[in-house]
């Protein structure tokens, strides 16, 4: 089935047009590559893996509850709206929940694969064009799977949040080559990573488990990519240019802050915009999401070196400056071993099987002899 049947509201034009501007940069000097920034290249060739192959797709999902995560989550939870919903309407609001967050995935990596290749056209570095190859093929395998889980276990999708677009656009307007690291690589990143981390660690349901620990692996390196290549180009700047993206940094961690959060699923639900907004602010979830976000992001943030006054204001205001102390080498270790678990478990798991297959052919053919 096409995906436009499958979208819940009206997408509009299905191909978004930003135009381009900046210069393809070649470097013919070949052997003077960072070391560091090198073996995370290397290390980018060796963790690459199959979606089609790595992810069990014969896992059931069910597309009324495909996330499992507690009603509690849910911001209208409690309210007289979920008072008068039957089950029935519980689990399509479930449903259209699930597919809104799925689909924001979809959506982000298709920008990021394009803001990956964006960096490979326009970076001076040689070394950080190798990676950024390997980052781009990351972002098509992420969006080829958040497709997959939609279109065949969910069967709904949304379109892109206007306040995504509006980042995404501006981080691929500007000419200079650093905004799509610093637009995607920590902020759009940085807010997946704590979208993908809730409910990878909430959800019971093993196969969107699965799927956000291995995307969540990939992450963890393109977030390292970043910092190393950000905090060697922004010791060269001067205090107007640092200024600037600061100020691109305050405004994009307000919209993310403030304009991500489902609200056009409970319109589509009948509920007026104005309580949408009002239920969803007032929701337990959403203020511990928004701590995980920034988490992410603050720490990163400082690392690379925009760390000036207004910078430092602006969280303050937000209430999350104490972030910039987050172990954020930590957060990201921890996303590594959560995968390597799930690996581990599922090796076992098909292991154990096949010793009890193989034991039961002999044990068959000893009853038969």
């Amino acid at each position: 089935m096409p995906t436009e049947d499958l979208y819940a509201m009206d997408p509009g034009d299905p191909l978004w047009r930003v135009p381009a501007t900046g210069a393809a940069r070649f470097n013919w000097e070949y052997d003077n590559g960072r070391d560091r920034l090198l073996a995370l290249y290397q290390k980018g060739k060796d963790k690459q893996w199959d979606g089609q192959k790595r992810i069990d797709w014969d896992l059931e999902v069910d597309p009324y509850d495909p996330l499992g995560t507690p009603d509690e989550s849910i911001s209208i939870h409690g309210t007289p709206y979920w008072a008068k919903m039957t089950d029935r309407d519980k689990g399509e609001l479930r449903r259209h929940l699930a597919s809104w967050q799925f689909s924001q995935f979809l959506h982000g990596e298709q920008g990021a694969m394009i803001c990956a290749a964006r960096i490979v056209e326009s970076v001076p570095d040689l070394d950080a064009k190798f990676y950024s190859a390997t980052q781009t093929m990351d972002e098509a395998r992420h969006a080829e799977i958040y497709g997959r889980f939609l279109h065949e276990k969910i069967g709904l999708l949304y379109p892109i949040n206007d306040n995504l677009q509006s980042l995404l656009g501006d981080t691929l307007r500007d000419s200079r080559w650093d905004m799509p690291y610093l637009g995607m690589q920590v902020l759009i990143e940085g807010l997946a990573l704590a979208a993908f981390g809730m409910i990878r660690d909430t959800t019971d349901k093993p196969l969107p488990k699965q799927i956000l620990a291995y995307v969540m692996q990939d992450e963890a390196r393109h977030v390292a990519f970043g910092r190393m290549a950000l905090r060697d180009y922004y010791r060269q700047l001067g205090d107007a240019e640092l200024r600037e993206r600061e100020e691109f940094v305050i405004e994009g961690c307000y919209l993310m802050r403030d304009r991500l959060r489902g609200v056009e699923v409970l319109e589509n639900f009948g509920i007026p915009k104005a309580e949408a907004e009002e239920y969803s602010e007032q929701s337990e979830f959403l203020a511990l999401f928004r701590k995980l976000l920034f988490s992410r992001i603050v720490p990163c943030v400082k690392d690379i070196g925009l760390w000036g006054k207004r910078l430092q204001q602006a969280y303050v205001d937000m209430g999350v400056f104490e972030m910039g102390d987050s172990n954020l080498d930590l957060l990201m270790a921890q996303d590594e071993e959560i995968a390597e678990k799930l690996d581990a478990e599922r090796f076992a798991a098909e292991e154990h099987d096949r010793v009890a297959e193989v034991r039961q052919a002999v044990d068959l053919g000893a009853s038969e002899g």
